[in-house]
């Protein structure tokens, strides 16, 4: 078995599992995700982390309402910076000293905000990434660094970089045999001295559920910590999982540049409930149930018995995020987008995940077809395409939720999407006199299938009907297209 089958090749963007202590309690921790239409108050968001424990997370960036809201939470937090930021970070250290003045400084002076890390790229060496942020990021590094010295932080404030597993690799397709990509060892050298100077930990996300996707032949129990996979045998060392065997082959990697002691967080792990096959409610629990069992029984790898501090990915869906990668990557949330639960988790010491309080809906009404509709009317097609381009229609995607609509039902459900990420509007439920408004909800009685109705943040009587539509790849519209196509085929 190749450990490419073991690495994962995508960013994907997550609720922590730490093994700090807070108030006597194993402590959880979050990377909190705001690419969405439809945020969550930030007051709810970090009620909702204190509620389940959770006393550490991961910002992607310095989103100001959400560091306000975390102001005296006591929620240690790591605050990430985009990889559009590099450049300008790397070249002019005036540049590195003015966004940790404003987005470091500023909230632990005025808000009381507990920012402990500040994470510099995001999985900036990707391979898909060809190289642009390559000489940019360490140079980014040293200058926030100086950045946080000057503004005396240094101690309080530590410098990471969250990196792809992709970064390493192994020849034998064994753990063992683990080394850091060629085209970026003296780039990872650089970066892994430098933080290990300054007491930095390095930072990796590891997705098993992406090895498994990737790849058809992939073992599939071998994802999960409690599978029955036929284990992978490494001289003296039996791995039953491909989270053990991925992370174990990044302490190979450091080991042979002389750094087997090297402090390692894991940044992102987790498994998506919607937008493939494998992408669902049952693998979603099962890994991440086994995932919190570990973190409670304080269980490490093969290589390193102490387990490192993990942060799960993530904990709310978020619907404008890019799927470039695919469908499941709006629904990576342990919460639905509101906040509700997906499924339980057994948190340890008698505790179970609860969902969000507080959240406020707009009206029990949804968006769908006509009975008069004919589905070869001229404009079905088209109203579907609309639709469908500026709402999430990825739980239509082949294998997903909602996969197993007819061709009406498909239409009901991109039509109420747009209808609920434009809150409800009178003129969001127009479709060339295809649809019209209900109060009965459509959702199917069996499945998973849901007709969404959005939270109110207070815009649904907005009469601006532009906005802008989300990231949703040419990959994506074409699929889109052909399964749409497919469908209407049956009735025609």
């Amino acid at each position: 078995m190749g450990f490419q089958r073991f690495s994962t090749c995508f960013l994907l963007a997550l609720c922590i599992l730490s093994q700090s202590l807070a108030k006597g309690t194993l402590g959880f921790a979050c990377n909190w995700g705001t690419i969405t239409s439809h945020p969550l108050p930030a007051q709810i968001m970090v009620k909702l982390m204190r509620d389940n424990g959770i006393n550490k997370v991961k910002l992607f960036e310095a989103d100001p309402m959400a560091l306000k809201a975390l102001g005296n939470s006591g929620i240690q937090v790591m605050v990430g910076i985009p990889n559009d930021l590099l450049d300008s970070l790397a070249t002019n250290v005036n540049a590195a000293i003015a966004w940790v003045d404003q987005n470091v400084s500023a909230f632990i002076s005025k808000n009381g905000v507990d920012i402990r890390y500040v994470a510099v790229g995001n999985e900036a060496f990707l391979k898909t990434y060809n190289g642009r942020f390559v000489q940019s990021t360490f140079p980014a590094i040293k200058n926030i660094q100086a950045a946080l010295i000057k503004a005396g932080l240094g101690r309080q404030v530590k410098v990471t970089t969250p990196l792809n597993a992709d970064v390493y690799q192994s020849d034998t397709g064994l753990p063992s045999g683990g080394h850091f990509r060629p085209d970026i060892q003296n780039q990872m050298m650089s970066i892994i001295k430098f933080l290990s100077q300054s007491n930095g930990p390095l930072t990796f996300n590891i997705y098993p559920f992406l090895s498994l996707d990737a790849d058809p032949n992939f073992p599939k129990e071998f994802a999960f910590f409690d599978g029955s996979a036929a284990p992978v045998v490494d001289g003296s060392i039996t791995y039953t999982n491909v989270f053990d065997a991925n992370f174990d082959t990044l302490i190979s990697a450091l080991e042979k540049n002389g750094f087997g002691s090297m402090n390692v967080i894991i940044g992102e792990v987790g498994w998506p409930t919607d937008g493939t096959s494998n992408a669902n409610i049952k693998s979603a629990q099962r890994f991440n149930q086994g995932l919190v069992d570990r973190i409670v029984k304080k269980q490490g790898t093969p290589k390193r018995p102490t387990p490192p501090e993990i942060y799960m990915f993530a904990l709310l869906d978020e619907d404008l995020k890019s799927i470039d990668p695919g469908p499941f990557e709006r629904h990576w949330g342990i919460f639905n987008f509101d906040g509700s639960m997906k499924y339980p988790l057994n948190l340890g010491g008698g505790k179970s995940l609860v969902g969000a309080k507080g959240v406020k809906y707009l009206a029990k009404q949804w968006c769908v077809i006509s009975t008069q509709a004919n589905v070869m009317d001229p404009n079905f097609a088209q109203s579907m395409s609309k639709a469908c381009t500026y709402a999430d229609c990825t739980s239509l995607a082949p294998g997903s939720s909602c996969s197993g609509l007819d061709t009406k039902g498909n239409a009901s459900y991109a039509f109420n999407m747009y209808y609920q990420r434009l809150d409800q509007r009178k003129d969001a439920c127009q479709f060339n006199g295809l649809s019209v408004v209900t109060n009965i909800d459509p959702s199917p009685s069996q499945g998973s299938c849901h007709f969404e109705i959005m939270i109110d943040i207070g815009k649904h009587e907005t009469k601006s009907t532009s906005f802008a539509a989300p990231k949703i790849g040419l990959a994506y519209k074409f699929m889109l297209v052909s399964s749409f196509s497919f469908t209407l085929s049956l009735f025609i």
